[in-house]
C-alpha cells in the first residue's frame, strides 16, 4: 500500500512510452568486426555507445591498466585527502594540465560527480551564473544545488545572454556555464564569441569538453583548443568516459580555483579515489590521442561517410547535414513512435538507443546515432539502409 503511488506512476511512464530499464549489452571483441553487442542476447551493431575512437578496446590502454593493477593494486583504498593520492594520480593531473594549456587539473570520479561537485564549491547564493537551455543535467544539477542566482539562455543564442549578463549587477561574482558538444543534438556554440561576451561582462566561463575531449583541436584537447580559447576559459571540464575509452572526469584551470576546489568540492572531498588501473588507462589514453591520430581521422571518414549516405537516402527532413561531431540525433517526435523506430532498427540488427524526455524536451523524442572510429563503411550504410523505410513521412 505504502508504495502504491510509485507503481502507478510506473505504469503511467509505460503507458507514454517513457518508461526505462536496464538493458543487458554484452560487448563483443572489436576485432571480431566493428562495435558489436549484444543487447539481451540479439546480436547488434552498436550505434549507441559514446566510444568515439573506440579506445576501450586499445591494446595501449588495456597493457596501462594491468601495469597499475600490478604495482598499485586493484583500488585506491580511500579518499585523495587521506592517502587517495598515488605517483600515478599526480602524474595524471600533470598530463591533464599541460594537455588543457592550464596551471592545474583534478581528477575526480564521474562527469555528473565532476560537475555537480564544482558548481556547489564556485557558485554561492549571491552569485549569478547563466546556463544554455540544453546543458547536461550535471550542470543545471550542480547550479539548482548550488543556490545561486540561476538564468538559462536560449540554445546557442549569445544575443540572449548577452540580455541576461546585462541585467547581472555589475559587482557581482558572474559565471557563464556550457557544453561544447552537445550531448543530444551533437551541436556547439560559438566559444570565441561566448568568451569575448564573458570579457566584457567580467564573467567567468566554464565550459563542459566532454564529448569534445579527444577529438578536435590540434592535440584533441576538445573545442577550447580549437577555437582558441583554451587560456581565456576558467575551467575546462572533460571525461575519460567517452572518445578516451575509459571511466572518470577531469577539471582543468588556475592554480587558484583547482585549489579552491581541493578545498570546498565535497564530491571530490568525501569520495574515495578512483582505482589504479582507471587511472592508468586514463593516462595512456591522454597520451595516445595527442600523439596519434589515426583512429580520429577514421571517425572523420566514417562521418563523412554517414553523411553522403543520408542525402542519398533522402532523410534531411530527419538528420541535419553538415554533420558538426559523431552525435547524430535523428528527430522522430513522440516517445512511443521513437521507441518503435528503434525496437525495429535492433530487430535488424542494428542497436540505436532511444532518447526521451526528460533527457530532450517533450515532443522531441529521437534515436541518437553515436559514430565510432571503429564502425566499417558496410555497418553504417546497412543502418541507413535499415532506418530509411522506417522514416517515410
Amino acid at each position: 500500500m505504502l508504495l502504491s503511488s510509485y507503481a502507478a506512476e510506473l505504469k503511467q511512464k509505460a503507458q507514454q512510452g517513457q518508461l526505462r530499464r536496464c538493458k543487458t549489452v554484452e560487448t563483443i571483441p572489436i576485432d571480431v568486426g566493428g562495435p558489436q553487442v549484444r543487447v539481451d542476447g540479439r546480436l547488434a551493431v552498436n550505434f549507441s555507445s559514446n566510444d568515439y575512437l573506440g579506445l576501450s578496446h586499445h591494446p595501449r590502454l588495456q597493457a596501462a591498466a594491468i601495469a597499475a593493477v600490478q604495482q598499485y593494486g586493484t583500488g585506491s583504498a580511500a579518499s585523495r585527502l587521506i592517502c587517495g593520492t598515488n605517483p600515478l594520480v599526480v602524474e595524471l593531473e600533470t598530463e591533464l594540465a599541460r594537455f588543457k594549456k592550464a596551471e592545474a587539473a583534478l581528477v575526480f570520479n564521474s562527469g555528473y560527480q565532476a560537475n555537480v561537485a564544482i558548481l556547489q564549491a564556485i557558485l554561492g547564493p549571491q552569485d549569478w551564473v547563466f546556463c544554455d537551455r540544453l546543458n547536461h543535467a550535471s550542470l543545471m544539477d550542480g547550479c539548482l544545488l548550488s543556490k545561486a542566482r540561476w538564468s538559462r539562455y536560449r540554445h546557442l543564442d549569445l544575443g540572449h545572454l548577452e540580455e541576461k549578463l546585462a541585467k547581472a549587477p555589475p559587482q557581482a561574482r558572474k559565471w557563464i556555464v556550457t557544453d561544447s558538444v552537445f550531448s543530444m543534438d551533437g551541436d556547439f556554440p560559438d566559444l570565441k564569441g561566448l568568451v569575448a561576451l564573458a570579457e566584457r561582462y567580467q564573467a567567468l566561463v566554464m565550459v563542459d569538453e566532454a564529448h569534445a575531449t579527444g577529438l578536435y583541436g590540434a592535440t584533441g584537447s576538445g573545442l577550447c583548443q580549437q577555437f582558441g580559447v583554451s587560456e581565456r576559459v576558467a575551467l575546462q571540464m572533460g571525461t575519460f568516459s567517452k572518445a578516451l575509452g575509459g571511466s572518470g572526469a577531469y577539471v582543468a584551470g588556475s592554480r587558484v580555483l583547482i585549489d579552491w576546489l581541493i578545498n570546498h568540492a565535497r564530491g571530490f572531498i568525501y569520495s574515495t579515489a578512483q582505482s589504479p588501473p582507471v587511472i592508468g588507462a586514463a593516462l595512456a589514453a591522454v597520451k595516445l590521442v595527442q600523439s596519434d591520430f589515426t583512429q580520429r581521422e577514421r571517425l572523420w571518414q566514417n562521418m563523412a561517410t554517414l553523411q553522403r549516405a543520408v542525402v542519398a537516402a533522402g532523410l534531411t527532413h530527419r538528420i541535419s547535414v553538415p554533420l558538426q561531431s559523431p552525435i547524430v540525433p535523428v528527430l522522430i517526435g513522440e516517445s512511443v513512435d521513437t521507441l518503435r523506430v528503434s525496437d525495429a532498427l535492433l530487430a535488424a540488427g542494428y542497436f540505436v538507443q532511444a532518447i526521451r524526455p526528460p533527457t530532450v524536451p517533450p515532443k522531441t523524442g529521437r534515436l541518437r546515432i553515436a559514430l565510432s572510429a571503429s564502425h566499417t563503411e558496410a555497418q553504417i550504410l546497412g543502418l541507413v539502409k535499415a532506418l530509411a523505410p522506417l522514416l517515410v513521412g
